[in-house]
């Protein structure tokens, strides 16, 4: 990731709007902002959470609560508790998140 023309600055997230994304089942709320090229977001997924489609946008995740769990197109699946992040490539692997019980996510792509 290259990063340019970014002056320091600070986000408080509580202060961004949320917007909602519907997944298969429940609910993405998204609070984002914008830094010339690079989306940063604080996400919440609610209990019951799955995605509707297959992402191949890449992205860093890192989780804060809960627990996300990832299935890629492959058939391997991974869990995200927090403190644990994974990274993955534009176009690299497609991925589909989902979770039991809730999960929030801190994410830059």
């Amino acid at each position: 990731m290259h990063i340019s023309n970014l002056p320091f600055c600070t986000v408080d997230w509580a202060a961004v709007e949320p917007t909602e994304h519907p997944g298969e089942h429940g609910t993405a709320t998204w609070r984002t902002r914008q830094f010339g090229p690079i989306r940063v977001r604080m996400v919440e997924y609610s209990p019951g959470y799955l995605a509707d489609h297959w992402c191949t946008k890449g992205h860093v995740l890192l989780c804060l609560e809960g627990a996300l769990d990832t299935e890629l197109a492959d058939g391997r699946r991974f869990t995200l508790t927090p403190g644990v992040s994974y990274q993955v490539a534009d176009g690299a692997e497609p991925h589909r998140s989902s979770t039991q019980a809730g999960a929030r996510l801190f994410i830059v792509d």
